[in-house]
């Protein structure tokens, strides 16, 4: 995993929306990868990272907020890796649980097989901080694993409460790829956006990071992790 240094920014690879999009198609539908695969490989470097942080902290708690896509799937990984390492966990499920399908699936029941606590957030407007203060209490740190770097356009309500009663919590977090509600090819909140202390993102970094200093603001800082194959690779297959 690469520390992002902004004053060396021109060694660092930098992908759009759509450049993410292709690569991962790239390493799926050519070289046969597992979506599970990909997700495992992003999921535990995080949790790394996570383990790491809080290494000086007695008897840590950890809640993760996740969305019903992808990136809530990265979440599910990083839990079961921090139950292996004895860290303490709450997964919130923010949203229909009856959306969440393939890959993120397959993670969810694993840690329902591992019994690991598992709650659901109400998505019911103007009752969502209250839910939030108690799904974090106890916690030394937050996961947003709630929307990863397809999101486009504003926000659906309630997701702009959440993101603010997340980020009312005042306790650290770390972001999953992108801070949930940050367009990923401008840097700009699509409204309101997490702000993050760590941004673990995948393969390269996100356009809209680098698009201006103020995305610091919501990324904190930005590590890059390998999902098993990077993007220098990529013309080998040509």
């Amino acid at each position: 995993m690469k520390k992002f240094d902004p004053t060396d920014a021109g060694s660092f690879v930098v992908m759009s929306r759509s450049e993410v999009r292709r690569f991962d198609a790239w390493a799926i539908n050519e070289l046969g990868i597992h979506g599970t695969c990909l997700m495992e490989n992003a999921g535990r470097s995080c949790a790394e990272l996570i383990i790491d942080k809080l290494a000086d902290i007695d008897n840590p708690k950890v809640c993760i907020f996740c969305g019903t896509g992808n990136n809530g799937g990265d979440g599910y990984v990083i839990a079961r890796h921090l139950a292996c390492a004895t860290i303490s966990t709450n997964v919130v499920i923010c949203g229909d649980k009856s959306r969440i399908k393939g890959d993120a699936l397959v993670n969810l029941n694993i840690i329902e097989g591992l019994k690991l606590p598992i709650g659901q957030l109400e998505m019911t407007p103007g009752q969502i901080a209250d839910q939030i203060a108690e799904f974090v209490r106890g916690s030394c740190l937050l996961v947003d694993a709630l929307f990863g770097t397809g999101l486009k356009g504003a926000l659906a309500a309630p997701y702009p409460e959440l993101i603010n009663a997340i980020n009312i919590c005042n306790l650290p977090v770390v972001a999953v790829d992108i801070p949930s509600g940050l367009d990923c090819d401008t840097g700009r909140p699509l409204g309101e956006a997490i702000k993050a202390v760590d941004t673990v993102t995948f393969v390269a970094l996100k356009k809209g990071f680098v698009a201006g200093a103020a995305t610091a603001n919501y990324t904190g800082q930005i590590h890059i992790a390998s999902i098993g194959v990077e993007p220098h690779l990529v013309g080998q297959t040509q």
